[in-house]
């Protein structure tokens, strides 16, 4: 096991290591460029386009039968669903305790241009998607290198769908499920080892929702994922702005942290700025998945038949997870300052600092936005697994049925992986989550290539998207 584990950390060092995280960032820089910067210039034609379309007159439009396909915002809520996870709480304070309250900056700076990455991974997974003979869509980052690219790149895809397939057992399902058994036990506090009840009753909610396919995963999440949402915003925003008066030095300490070039320990003159980067960044992608190429699969699922359209939610999609989610549990960590003298980490930090907040509450809040927040992400990666598999097995039925079953019999086993009678301590799951990490950073790699050669199809086809809209923020500039 020791062996193993040293090859999984190396791996894993090089995959969310300094030079993949400035190729993740440095593509979206990239990519904005290709498309003049269309996070700002559109923001406001984005939010008219997407949360817009879902009020007033094109409420109707809307609701509309999406006959075998979901629609746009089913969606996005089902990418929603495995973005929104347990990074966004627990990740966060894991970042700000190894990099300072100045990760957060970079984690926004990170988000800004993943936005256009979403954005660019969304346009092409529509654009290059398949639909079978009941008139499915399906597609995703195999399918755009696949038909994009070229089949001479069909290896690449392979690589992808295979990585994406394994992430969607580990990263997906099994560590979520434990983490949400852990919230289970942490909230029950009898002293009861609830993980076997917990895994059951996971199961069965899980098979009931994905056996359905993607439209029993679009409808229940199209609800659960708003809820869950607004339940953490709301609930985070009362307790940040219940110490208001903290809010300015929360700031302060943010931004004097993202910019310091003090020396630590006698080393590296800037350091300081080094060491909140990479954890900035790092979690910034690990949060929004921009980049990995995960969430165009549920994209490409959509009755949308405009690549542009559709990729607009890939926008929303960054700003809602990292620039609101996960900034409200930074705030909270940093108004708390529990990280500053704490052996804690990850939800446990998370919660004590929101306890510290708001105390008898706070901690309680957490526990429960992460069962939720778990729970989402196993849903979403369930039809993430489901499209790679079947890229893989040429969309065979058995192959899916097997996967499925396997899907759901590693829900209870990743529950009942937390039980202090399974597990006597805890090297075994976090030799899981160091695996299922490295699984989901290695999807990142054939991803990037892909957006990177096909970059100049996405700036093509968002110009002509734009070349003669009316309600556009500033006339597109012709490509050089």
């Amino acid at each position: 096991m020791g062996f193993i584990s040293n090859i999984v950390n190396a791996v894993n060092g090089f995959v969310w290591g300094p030079v993949m995280l400035v190729l993740l960032v440095g593509t979206g820089i990239y990519l904005t460029c290709r498309t003049h910067f269309l996070q700002v210039r559109k923001f406001g034609f984005m939010w008219k386009n997407t949360l817009g379309s879902l009020f007033g007159k094109r409420r109707k439009a809307a609701k509309k039968d999406h006959g075998a396909n979901v629609s746009p915002f089913q969606a996005v809520t089902t990418a929603l669903a495995s973005t929104v996870g347990v990074g966004n709480v627990a990740g966060v304070a894991g970042a700000i305790v190894a990099g300072g309250p100045g990760a957060i900056v970079w984690m926004w700076i990170s988000a800004f241009f993943g936005m256009v990455t979403k954005y660019s991974e969304i346009v092409l997974a529509v654009k290059f998607r398949k639909v079978d003979e009941k008139g499915v869509h399906y597609g995703g980052p195999m399918y755009y290198i696949t038909n994009g690219l070229g089949k001479n790149w069909k290896w690449l895809a392979v690589l992808f769908a295979l990585f994406g397939g394994l992430a969607s057992f580990g990263i997906g399902n099994a560590t979520q499920a434990a983490e949400i058994s852990v919230a289970v036990n942490n909230l029950t506090g009898s002293g009861f080892d609830s993980s076997v009840i917990t895994g059951i009753v996971l199961a069965v909610v899980v098979a009931f929702v994905v056996i359905g396919g993607i439209k029993s995963i679009g409808k229940v999440t199209s609800y659960f994922v708003p809820v869950m949402a607004v339940f953490y915003i709301v609930g985070g925003l009362v307790i940040i702005f219940m110490n208001i008066t903290a809010i300015p030095a929360a700031f302060a300490a943010i931004f004097e942290s993202a910019f310091s070039f003090e020396a630590v320990g006698g080393g590296i003159l800037g350091y300081g700025i080094m060491r909140a980067m990479q954890n900035g960044f790092a979690r910034g992608v690990f949060s929004n998945e921009a980049g990995l190429g995960s969430a165009p699969i549920a994209h490409a699922a959509s009755s949308e038949t405009e690549p542009v359209k559709q990729g607009l939610w890939g926008i929303f999609e960054v700003f809602i997870d990292t620039i609101v989610i996960c900034t409200i549990s930074g705030l909270v960590v940093v108004i708390s300052g529990v990280y500053q003298n704490t052996t804690l980490t990850g939800g446990a930090l998370t919660a004590a600092a929101f306890d510290g907040v708001l105390p008898g509450v706070g901690g309680t809040f957490v526990r429960v936005a992460l069962i939720m927040f778990a729970l989402s992400t196993i849903l979403g990666w369930s039809y993430y697994g489901e499209r790679c598999w079947g890229y893989l097995s040429n969309n065979n039925k058995a192959v899916n049925i097997i996967y499925k079953v396997v899907f759901i019999a590693l829900v209870f086993v990743g529950a009942i992986s937390s039980s202090s009678n399974v597990l006597e301590d805890t090297t075994a799951l976090n030799f899981v989550w160091d695996v299922a990490d490295t699984l989901n950073g290695m999807m990142a790699i054939p991803n990037l290539i892909a957006l990177l050669g096909l970059s100049g199809v996405v700036a093509k086809t968002t110009r002509e998207y734009f070349k003669d809209k009316k309600d556009q923020n500033a006339p597109f500039p012709e490509e050089a």
